[in-house]
C-alpha cells in the first residue's frame, strides 16, 4: 500500500481528476495549500508598495492505493497536471503501513478499496 501525495496547480485539478477517473482511480482527498519551489514566488505593487509574494496557491492531492495502482495513479496525475512550465508540481510516494475502514473495521488492502 502506498500514499501518493501530489502538489499541483489549482487550475489543473479538473484535468487531473478526469485523468484519474480514466485510469480507474476515483478516491482522493483534496486540500488547498500554499508553497513555493523553483518558482520562488513573484513581486507585485499594491498602492505603490512593492510586495514579494513567495507562497503560491497549490492544490494537494492525497490518494491511498494498493501496489497495482501506484504507476497508473502517477501517470494519470502527470497527464492531467503537466504544462511543461516551472511550477507544475511534485508527486511523493510514501509507504502506507496500514489503512482501517472505520465503518467495517476492515484493514489493509481491502480497506483502501
Amino acid at each position: 500500500m502506498k500514499l501518493i501525495i501530489a502538489y499541483i496547480q489549482p487550475e489543473k485539478l479538473e484535468d487531473v481528476k478526469e485523468s484519474l477517473v480514466a485510469h480507474g482511480i476515483t478516491k482522493m482527498s483534496v486540500t488547498n495549500s500554499l508553497g513555493c519551489g523553483q518558482q520562488m514566488g513573484y513581486q507585485e505593487t499594491y498602492r505603490g508598495v512593492r510586495l514579494e509574494v513567495n507562497l503560491l496557491k497549490k492544490t494537494r492531492l492525497e490518494i491511498a492505493v494498493n501496489e497495482e495502482f501506484v504507476e497508473p495513479t502517477i501517470e494519470a496525475i502527470i497527464a492531467g497536471a503537466r504544462t511543461g512550465e516551472i511550477g507544475d508540481g511534485k508527486i511523493f510516494v510514501v509507504d502506507l503501513v496500514d489503512c482501517i475502514r472505520i465503518r467495517t473495521g476492515e484493514r489493509g488492502k481491502v480497506a483502501i478499496g
